[in-house]
């Protein structure tokens, strides 16, 4: 139970929930397969999967969550070429042109005539909330992934008042500071081998490095001529490794041999019981970084946040 990538929501005013008011909750919106004619739907499963039937795994006083999102799939091709089958033989038949309101609507009824036959893709989205940190966890590679999510949530849950933490300097700032040593790095972090670097001017580029000596003479060239580090490559305390970008989202998150070998001195030889251990290890693990990570980007601005009396 490794998170690959991670998006942080803070909430902003005291937030807390037992895991059996959250289960209640959810139970509301479970998921359920799409119908016949039903292009998609959504809704929570249990996080352990066919070993588990609770729709929240605690440990901790975290509670791991699991959206399943199921999507039909009809390839733009095939409908197109059906579409223009149809409106062939009406224009060939009826002697007239078929109008573009009208091709939309035979698209419509091809659409139909599909959906029960069509395979289907499911995505499982993992986030936990963490109340005594006072943030939500979503494992997603993107901001509309994680923001679809706890949109989800805020519908089962009726309110959930949460936004993306804010840093006092902008990340970008920081980053590029880094690189050009101007900026020290906070001793927990080792800059790793890649990075990105934008051009901040309207029409500027984007330069892609890896396998290069971040502080190096080819990475500062790029700098001094204006560009600003965008996603940096770095290590944290010889356990985790990821890609941090200037929108606070961690990517191709790697947990090191450390934990690792933490994990395989558990005694536990059945599949829930190791699940178990790593969501408490990999839990214990991101409630030191995120902290960490904030203060080194320049602190966590909390004037729009709610402290608990």
């Amino acid at each position: 139970m490794w998170f690959r990538n991670v998006r942080v929501f803070r909430f902003t005013k005291p937030f807390d929930i037992t895991a059996e008011a959250l289960e209640e909750k959810l139970m509301e919106d479970v998921f359920k397969p799409c119908g016949p004619q039903e292009t998609s739907r959504q809704g929570w499963v249990p996080p352990l999967g066919k070993r588990g039937e609770q729709l929240v795994h605690s440990a901790g006083g975290y509670h791991l969550i699991t959206l399943r999102k199921e999507e039909k799939i009809l390839p733009g091709p095939v409908v197109k070429e059906l579409v223009e089958e149809k409106v062939e033989l009406i224009e060939a038949e009826q002697g007239r042109k078929v109008r573009r309101k009208e091709k939309d609507e035979i698209k419509e009824l091809v659409m139909l005539e599909m959906l029960p036959k069509a395979f289907s893709k499911n995505r499982r989205s993992y986030a936990y909330l963490a109340p005594q940190d006072g943030m939500l966890i979503v494992d997603a590679g993107s901001a509309k992934q994680a923001e679809d999510l706890a949109s989800s949530l805020r519908k089962s849950l009726g309110s959930l008042p949460v936004r993306p933490p804010a840093v006092e300097q902008a990340p970008a700032f920081t980053l590029t500071g880094w690189l050009t040593e101007t900026i020290d790095l906070p001793s927990s972090l080792v800059l790793g081998d890649e990075c990105e670097l934008k051009d901040p001017s309207e029409d500027g580029g984007v330069v892609r490095c890896k396998g290069l000596d971040l502080q190096g003479d080819e990475i500062r060239s790029h700098l001094d001529a204006g560009m600003q580090a965008t996603r940096v490559a770095l290590t944290w305390e010889d356990s985790l490794s990821f890609i941090l970008d200037e929108e606070l989202g961690i990517r191709r998150l790697k947990f090191g041999d450390t934990l690792q070998e933490k994990l395989d001195d558990v005694e536990a030889d059945d599949a829930v019981a190791r699940f178990d251990a790593a969501f408490s290890l990999m839990t214990l693990e991101l409630s030191r970084l995120i902290p960490g990570l904030l203060d080194a980007l320049g602190g966590e601005d909390r004037s729009a946040i709610i402290e608990a009396d």
